[in-house]
């Protein structure tokens, strides 16, 4: 239902409050002639496979380009996704990855490794729970990764490796304007060539507050892995502004707390939801 629809027809829509436009956009997600469905603020790093609660129909296009410091030369991460729902509260997604390099001055012998597409994502979430009345959803969900071998190396093997991934997702509103969720799940990794295989857990929880009378937020992701006796955590502030009605961007920064190897990172992903029926 159009926001529109919803104020008086005596009263323009940029008369309104804006904790009534906050009510209308939560009334305009959750619409009751619609299956259930929560207005979550979704973490801009680590993000979901679809909206908590998707709706059959739903789709998105997700373009993202990073720079990371990595000591001894800069990485740069660029993604493409595309993520639909089929039916009510599933979401699928494939994912291609990519990483390229640039080896840093006064880096002596330092090898810089070789550009490649990373992997082929493809991912599945479902929300088994959505309760409108306490504002929280949960999902589980698994990712599989076919690791690729670097474009040095391209083809030889083809595949290098898998990684298996199924997660949680715990979501929760509060009021109308603050969100967190919780974000967790065991990386399960398979290199074909020697056999090994490693696995490391992922903690990520994100807590965001969203503009009064806009879809845009300000908040804050912690990413935290666990793999052996090492513990890594990246903070990662960021924001999402509306640039259209169905297009959004999204503004991240990278902050290590718990990494040996890292320094300062930067992300941005241009999100685009096609209008759907």
């Amino acid at each position: 239902m159009p926001i529109m629809l919803l104020a008086s027809s005596t009263l323009s829509f940029a008369q309104i409050s804006k904790t009534e436009k906050d009510s209308l956009y939560i009334a305009q997600v959750e619409d009751k002639k619609q299956p259930a469905k929560v207005l979550h603020a979704e973490p801009l790093y680590i993000d979901l496979i679809r909206d908590l609660g998707a709706r059959k129909g739903e789709r998105e296009w997700n373009l993202g380009i990073g720079l990371t410091d990595e000591l001894t030369f800069d990485s740069y991460e660029a993604l493409i996704e595309y993520e639909w729902a089929p039916m009510d509260r599933l979401g699928l997604e494939v994912e291609l990855p990519f990483t390229f390099y640039s080896p840093l001055s006064g880096n002596g012998d330092t090898l810089t490794p070789s550009n490649s597409l990373n992997s082929i994502k493809i991912a599945t979430q479902w929300s088994f729970f959505v309760n409108e009345r306490m504002a929280t959803s949960m999902a589980i969900g698994y990712i599989n990764e076919f690791e690729l071998s670097d474009f040095r190396n391209f083809g030889k093997p083809l595949i290098s490796g898998n990684v298996y991934n199924p997660f949680l997702v715990i979501a929760k509103r509060w009021g109308n304007n603050f969100h967190s969720l919780v974000y967790t799940g065991p990386m399960i990794g398979h290199e074909y060539q020697s056999g090994e295989v490693h696995t490391a857990y992922d903690v990520n929880t994100s807590f965001h507050y969203m503009i009064p009378g806009t879809r845009n937020f300000i908040g804050v992701e912690f990413n935290k892995t666990w793999e052996s006796s090492d513990f890594d955590m990246t903070m990662r502030p960021q924001m999402r502004l509306g640039i259209a009605d169905n297009m959004m961007i999204g503004i991240i920064a990278g902050i290590p707390v718990n990494r040996e190897n890292e320094r300062f990172s930067s992300f941005l992903r241009l999100i685009w939801e096609p209008k759907h029926k």
